[in-house]
């Protein structure tokens, strides 16, 4: 924006005069050295103006073209940059900076009143309606440091030091001047008061946008679109609201979308979420978050990678105290069709949820289960959805779908499948269903566990795929740790063993993404409390340490299990003999082989003649085979057919090739 202004000349005021403009005090409008009159028209202007360049031409959506330059407005106290086309402000644009290059056209009104924080600091009643867990918000929140805000009112210094960081930034942004940044286009839309603009901010046709920020910029700008109304919102970069969805106390993470009438409040939506049709409440929606239907309620619980189904509903209300229960589903879990569960209840990872359920379960320590209802009661199917064809399609389509294109990305997102924190659940799951099968005796019928009730086969089951999985897990960890290295004798094959760092070693938790160990975190709050974090970068900065360490840190923990008796070897690396690793090695390549083989066989129901139904409508059956073949293609063409065939073929070989490399040392 041009810095050296000089006041109208008597020429220039009357023929801006000529040309329909007006004001009561001339003296007050200035210019900028190069301004060209002639391109501003049918305005009034009040207050202080600063007014710059109007030289270029505009190009429009099909090609027409106008001139820069501002006409049919009222502007009040503002500062409007080069090559801005304004026209036809049905009320007034008042207290802005408008950059160069933006357009905004056929709007009723763009205004700050007194000092605004743009929706910085706006307190949101994440999952407990009523209080207690309220975060607030600010520009660069991240999924993490909301978490720690929600999460840990157990160390209320570091919650008190958090949000006076908030606090601070939130004062340093306030400002009696908002803006719109450079090449910003707001058009066909109402309201917009106290809204701080990103450069390259799409508006158009917003019905009424009050106190928020939207954080565009030009590598990944953010489209607000037609009938959008949002009040005391934070929009990041890449993110998109528009087809009459209705915001309020919400912040929207970097390229989450929002649309086709969604409807939330009190709710933070991080990385990559979607919602369409449906509606949220208080809720923590984690990275992919998704949800697609008209009928679904999210309400008053922590999500991520979650996949919620038609009709998926939970009750945070039992008409006592008022909406105060909250739910967890843990990371990848989905909800099926009409699927309701009664908070309070924790849903472990990559469990679908079936049914109804009206108890108050906990299956945190039974991940990748059914959870499915019968005759009221609510069942448990342990570690069945290992095998699930859309468990491992879901891993791998994640990353492929992260629409942030903003290098400066918040959330570090983690999407792994196995990994310390869900791995340690399934040794919790293991030793859990073991201990219930022998204290209720091999021939019980069923097994209950925090208001679930697990079948015997189940239980058996469970326990087989908990093993499979850890042992892949570790497999894929000693794979990974010795690729590539030649070891002339045991200390070497030792020493190659042997953990970086110390760290990992212990628990792990998931914060929103972001896989950590309990002691990063836990050194993270003892620095904010210490004071040596004192900043809401250096926070940042932690978090992105622990994501960029997390290999070293994995295999600190998958080091500490293999030498335990429980999926490991039960010797320290310090006595591990080659013998032992091609024993891990072996049953690494037998586990990758059983869960592919049951993945292969899970995909090929999904070609089976059952699957077939309705295709083929007015013919045969080979016409029906046809069509399907046609529209779906064939079992043995399929990608990932083909992808589990090559997974075992070069999985095998990485095997085989480290069990050569140790024999020489056997």
């Amino acid at each position: 924006m041009t810095e050296n202004f000089r006041l109208l000349t008597e020429k220039e005021i009357a023929q801006l005069t000529n040309q329909g403009c007006s004001c009561s005090d001339w003296s007050k409008v200035k210019v900028a050295q190069r301004f060209e009159p002639s391109r501003i028209k049918s305005t009034h202007f009040s207050e202080d103006v600063r007014l710059g360049v109007f030289e270029k031409d505009i190009i429009f959506s099909g090609g027409l073209k106008r001139q820069a330059g501002i006409s049919n407005a009222t502007i009040h106290n503002c500062r409007i940059g080069n090559n801005v086309y304004i026209n036809n402000i049905r009320n007034y644009i008042a207290n802005y900076t408008i950059e160069d290059d933006c357009i905004i056209e056929n709007v009723d009104l763009l205004v700050v009143e007194g000092d605004s924080s743009f929706g910085n600091g706006t307190k949101v009643a994440l999952l407990d309606e009523t209080g207690g867990r309220e975060t607030p918000m600010y520009d660069r929140l991240s999924a993490h440091t909301a978490y720690i805000i929600a999460f840990y009112r157990h160390r209320p210094i570091v919650i008190e030091k958090l949000k006076k960081m908030i606090a601070d930034y939130t004062a340093s942004v306030c400002s009696p001047i908002g803006l719109v940044g450079k090449g910003a286009k707001i058009i066909n839309s109402q309201t917009i008061r106290d809204v701080k603009i990103g450069p390259s901010t799409v508006i158009e046709g917003a019905t009424r946008l009050e106190n928020g920020t939207i954080n565009s910029n030009e590598k990944d700008p953010v489209y607000i679109g037609h009938g959008v109304f949002a009040e005391n919102f934070i929009c990041c970069s890449g993110s998109k609201i528009t087809d009459g969805a209705i915001i309020c106390e919400c912040f929207v993470g970097q390229g989450t979308v929002l649309a086709k009438q969604y409807s939330a409040e009190n709710s933070m939506f991080f990385a990559n979420c979607a919602g369409f049709h449906g509606e949220a409440c208080a809720i923590f929606a984690g990275p992919y978050t998704v949800t697609h239907h008209k009928s679904t309620l999210l309400i008053a619980g922590l999500f991520s990678f979650l996949n919620a189904g038609s009709g998926s509903n939970q009750s945070n209300h039992m008409y006592k105290l008022g909406p105060i229960h909250q739910g967890v589903v843990e990371r990848g879990s989905k909800t099926t069709s009409d699927s309701y569960m009664l908070w309070p209840a924790k849903v472990g990872a990559f469990t679908v949820v079936m049914g109804r359920h009206y108890r108050n379960s906990d299956t945190s320590d039974l991940p990748f289960s059914y959870l499915i209802e019968h005759e009221d009661e609510s069942f448990l199917v342990p570690g069945v959805n290992l095998r699930s064809v859309g468990t491992v399609r879901d891993a791998k389509k994640w990353p492929q779908r992260d629409k942030r294109k903003d290098p400066d990305k918040l959330d570090f997102i983690n999407f792994k499948l196995l990994s310390p924190y869900t791995v340690q659940k399934m040794l919790n799951g293991l030793k859990l269903l073991k201990n219930l099968r022998a204290t209720s005796g091999e021939t019980s019928d069923h097994f209950t566990y925090h208001n679930v009730k697990i079948k015997n086969s189940s239980l058996i089951g469970g326990i087989e795929f908990y093993e499979t999985g850890i042992y892949k897990f570790l497999g894929n960890c000693l794979i990974k740790k010795l690729e590539g290295r030649q070891f002339k004798n045991l200390s070497e094959l030792r020493t190659a063993l042997k953990p970086d760092t110390a760290i990992g070693s212990g628990r792990w938790v998931d914060l929103a993404g972001l896989f950590a160990p309990v002691e990063c975190i836990e050194k993270i709050l003892d620095s904010v409390e210490s004071g040596s974090i004192n900043s809401l970068e250096k926070l940042a900065d932690a978090f992105r340490q622990i994501h960029e360490q997390y290999p070293i840190y994995e295999w600190a923990w998958a080091a500490s299990i293999l030498q335990s008796t429980c999926g490991g070897t039960g010797k320290s690396i310090d006595a591990i003999t080659a013998a032992d690793v091609i024993e891990m090695v072996n049953k690494w390549k037998d586990a990758v082989a059983d869960l592919d083989n049951k993945l292969y066989a899970d995909t090929q129901k999904e070609f089976s003649p059952t699957a077939q139904t309705g295709f083929g409508l007015d013919g045969n059956e080979q016409t029906r085979s046809l069509d399907f073949a046609a529209v779906r293609g064939t079992f043995e063409g399929n990608s990932f057919v083909k992808d589990i065939e090559k997974h075992i073929a070069a999985k095998t070989a990485l095997g085989n090739e480290l069990i050569s490399r140790l024999e020489k040392i056997r």
